[in-house]
């Protein structure tokens, strides 16, 4: 009898990362239209809600994003809420810099 191969198991933090991450989409330097084909792939998934998240220089095309998927694509698409904040980061040369974030949350 050959011995099957175990699995590796996941932690429960990694667990917890993948249950989170399944309704967010994170904008960075992409196209914009990227953006809102994932958003609106989540929705055609079935979730209910999506987080669209972006930090610094990015937030203007995360508002974009939120907004196309809006106007353009689901009309039924409302805002539920839009939360902003500030992460502190640590840069190369080991200086700490804050950097603005925001999580705009869109509801079907």
């Amino acid at each position: 009898m050959a011995k099957e191969a175990e699995k590796p198991k996941e932690s429960k933090d990694a667990e917890k990362k993948s249950k989170i991450a399944d309704n967010v989409v994170f904008v960075g330097r992409k196209p914009t239209m990227s953006y809102v084909l994932a958003v609106i792939t989540q929705f055609s998934g079935g979730l209910k809600e999506v987080h669209i998240k972006a930090r610094g220089r990015s937030i203007s095309r995360a508002v974009d994003v939120s907004e196309i998927v809006r106007n353009r694509f689901l009309g039924d698409v409302k805002i539920k809420g839009i939360e902003t904040g500030t992460e502190e980061m640590v840069v190369e040369d080991g200086n700490k810099i804050n950097v603005s974030t925001i999580d705009v949350i869109l509801v079907k």
